[in-house]
Order: structure tokens, then C-alpha cells, then sequence
């Protein structure tokens, strides 16, 4: 193993750059673990968000080495090949300085994407028994663990190009598509289908899982591995 780690950060706002650091090389180092290290021991100037360090609550995302990842879930082994990482801000996003960026846009197109419960009933109407081991409970769990991370938001191609753009939380193909999902994790994922309609494997970094949505309708999906990742998929 390396005694250090080359890390290259970006320092300041959008017009910034990257500036280098070296940082010791540990066992079982996270990504946060870095970054950390460089603010605590060489910079603390340096500004980044976390909390949670255990991936519940997200704000520690960032792009490591061109992809937006969890930095307290990814671990420095599995993504600094050649013992050098480079580390910024989510893309998609303003920076507001070196690796904390302004969620608002995105936290405002969740809200147009209206992704809530619709009740049937009133407050008023009598408590509805519902047992927590039952399948349809159970379904709904892939669609309320999001932590809004904006991972797949920064991840998402179509908001580069077009700012207007909900991003992954309402994704619209026409019937017949073929959708692809690619892992850029540092960990397995799979891919789910709410009620059965399509199921992957487990995927490694870089593996992708295809399926062709040939009838209008709306179509959730989780990832069974991590049940806060979840999407839907407009077919019309």
C-alpha cells in the first residue's frame, strides 16, 4: 500500500481550480476520511458539508474522480488507482465555495416534480390498519428513503444540457424506450421494479442493466441493496 495519497480539491467557486495536497494513506479510508484529514491538518479554510459520516443523510456528496459519490461510503481502495484522487463539487449545481454547493435549484424541481402521497381520505375519516410486514407497505418503501443526496441530479446529462430540466426524480421516455442503468458507485447496485416488472442482478462499478419500457404508464424502481435509492420512469 502507499504511504500517501496525491488529492487534488477545488478550491473556490466557480471559477476556481484544483490545488494538490498529500495526504497519508490508512486502512479502511474514506473519501470524507481525506478530505477531512486535508481541513482538520493542512487547510481549514477548506469548506465541505457532512454529518451523518454512515450514508443516512447525504451531504457529503461530492464528484470523486469525475463521478458524484457518497464520500463517507466510498472507500479510498476501490476509486484512487495510482494512490492520486481528485475531488470537487457536484456538478449540476452553483458552487458556493471549494466543495459545498447551493442545492436550492434542486431542491426547488424536486418540489415541481410533485413526487407525494395523494391521500383518499381526511383527517377526519377513521385510522386505516395497515401492517407493516405487507407487501404493498413494503413496496412503498422505495419510493419515501430518498435523502435527497442529489447525487443522480448531478450525475444526470440531460440537466447539463438543458437547466430547465426535473432531473432523474421524473425521467420521460415514449413507449418503446430502452433505458439503461449504469452503476458509477464504488459499491453493487441493483435495479428493481416496483411490482415485479423487471429485476437486475447485483451491478458492480460499470456494469449496466437494460430494459424496454413498451407501454405508457408510470414505473417506479429501487435498488433492493439500498432501499433510499429510488426513481420513476414516465412512459407516455
Amino acid at each position: 500500500m502507499l504511504a500517501e495519497l496525491t488529492v487534488s480539491l477545488w478550491r473556490g467557486g466557480k471559477d476556481g481550480r484544483y490545488a494538490t495536497y498529500s495526504v497519508p494513506r490508512r486502512e479502511s479510508q474514506t473519501v470524507l476520511d481525506v478530505v477531512t484529514f486535508v481541513q482538520r491538518h493542512i487547510d481549514p479554510t477548506l469548506s465541505y458539508r457532512f454529518a451523518c459520516r454512515v450514508g443516512v443523510c447525504g451531504s457529503c456528496a461530492m464528484t470523486v474522480n469525475g463521478r458524484p459519490r457518497w464520500t463517507c461510503r466510498t472507500h479510498v481502495a476501490k476509486v484512487a488507482g495510482g494512490g492520486r484522487l481528485e475531488i470537487g463539487p457536484l456538478e449540476n449545481l452553483p458552487v458556493i465555495k471549494d466543495l459545498a454547493t447551493d442545492m436550492e435549484p434542486f431542491f426547488e424541481k424536486w418540489q415541481k416534480a410533485q413526487g407525494v402521497f395523494a391521500p383518499a381520505k381526511t383527517r377526519h375519516d377513521e385510522i386505516e390498519q395497515i401492517r407493516p410486514d405487507s407487501p404493498p407497505r413494503r413496496a412503498v418503501d422505495a419510493a419515501i428513503e430518498c435523502i435527497n443526496c442529489g447525487v443522480c441530479y448531478a450525475a444526470c446529462d440531460t440537466v447539463r444540457w438543458n437547466q430547465d430540466y426535473f432531473g432523474p426524480a421524473a425521467l420521460t421516455v415514449k413507449p418503446g424506450a430502452t433505458v439503461t442503468f449504469e452503476n458509477h458507485d464504488g459499491m453493487a447496485h441493483n435495479v428493481v421494479g416496483v411490482g415485479g416488472l423487471f429485476r437486475s442482478k447485483a451491478l458492480d462499478t460499470d456494469d449496466k442493466f437494460s430494459f424496454v419500457f413498451d407501454k405508457p404508464g408510470t414505473f417506479k424502481y429501487f435498488c433492493s441493496i439500498h432501499t433510499h435509492m429510488v426513481g420513476t420512469i414516465e412512459v407516455k
